[in-house]
């Protein structure tokens, strides 16, 4: 496995610009880099959206789709939009090499 690096844009505006092991999740990487406004409250089970993050739509369009618990959490979100993920259900590949990734900020 390699790493891949890419930058999460916090909910200030302030971009960090990360290196992940391939395989960790966004929400891991974002907890060992002290991203702000991912929490990461549920350890990664899909179940608190304290880890949503927005993904470009060319990005979006070649990951998996959202699992349906995944796409229900969303749903569930005020600020949710077309290419909403959950950072802890999003492995980190290839695919996210020089990606941009928006942190939306966490609902508890």
């Amino acid at each position: 496995m390699s790493d891949v690096d890419f930058t999460y844009i916090q909910p200030d505006g302030e971009e960090k610009q990360v290196e992940a092991m391939e395989g960790m999740t966004l929400m891991e990487a974002a907890l060992f880099n002290g991203i702000d406004g991912i929490q990461g409250l549920c350890g990664g089970i899909c179940s608190c959206a304290t880890c949503h993050v927005a993904l470009d739509k060319e990005l979006y369009d070649k990951l998996d789709a959202p699992s349906e618990g995944e796409a229900e959490m969303i749903a569930m979100l005020d600020d949710h939009g077309p290419t909403s993920r959950l950072g802890c259900q999003v492995s980190i590949s290839e695919a996210l090499r020089g990606a941009r990734i928006r942190v939306l900020g966490t609902e508890a």
